[in-house]
């Protein structure tokens, strides 16, 4: 069964829309719920932060996946026009943004704990330097999802209205 051009711009926008919702509405839920949840409910803000870091792990992973394959499929839409298309532009810089968070900075964090097994003594080097990480790391990541939001909000119009014309 092979679909038509028009039935197939269809799938491929129904695609987007689910990795994308996927992606940014993971971001938004980890980021700004359930990370603070953590840090309101547990005592132990050690864990609180462990669990946090997991899960910002886990999205960051999700993110690659989701973001390489909606840039893949901007790039094959746009074809020689890539470069033009801002969507292209909003996906690579959250790609990049992620990995300098996850491959950059979670591991020079991650490196920081284990050299103080006990904890950060409050005012130390260590602590300064896993604060300044730390708050890097969020403006990243307030960047990267405001950037899903705005894919979320006003990423597809212009090709529903090309598929939609097709029609």
């Amino acid at each position: 069964m092979k679909l038509s051009p028009s039935a197939t711009s269809k799938v491929i926008i129904a695609a987007e829309r689910i990795l994308l919702v996927l992606w940014v509405g993971g971001l938004w839920i980890v980021g700004y719920m359930v990370a603070p949840m953590l840090f309101h409910i547990l005592e132990d803000r050690r864990l609180a932060g462990e669990i946090a870091g997991r899960l910002f792990s886990v999205m960051n992973y999700i993110g690659l996946a989701c973001g390489t394959a909606l840039l893949l499929s901007v790039l094959y839409q746009a074809g020689q026009q890539w470069r033009r298309s801002w969507r292209a532009g909003a996906l690579l810089a959250m790609l990049i943004l992620i990995s300098i968070g996850q491959f950059g900075l979670q591991p020079m964090m991650q490196a920081l704990k284990i050299a103080v097994p006990g904890g950060f003594v409050q005012g130390s080097a260590e602590a300064a330097r896993f604060g300044m990480l730390h708050g890097v790391s969020s403006m990243l990541f307030l960047i990267t999802s405001l950037l899903g939001l705005v894919l979320v909000v006003c990423g597809f119009n212009r090709v529903e209205k090309a598929a939609a014309s097709s029609e």
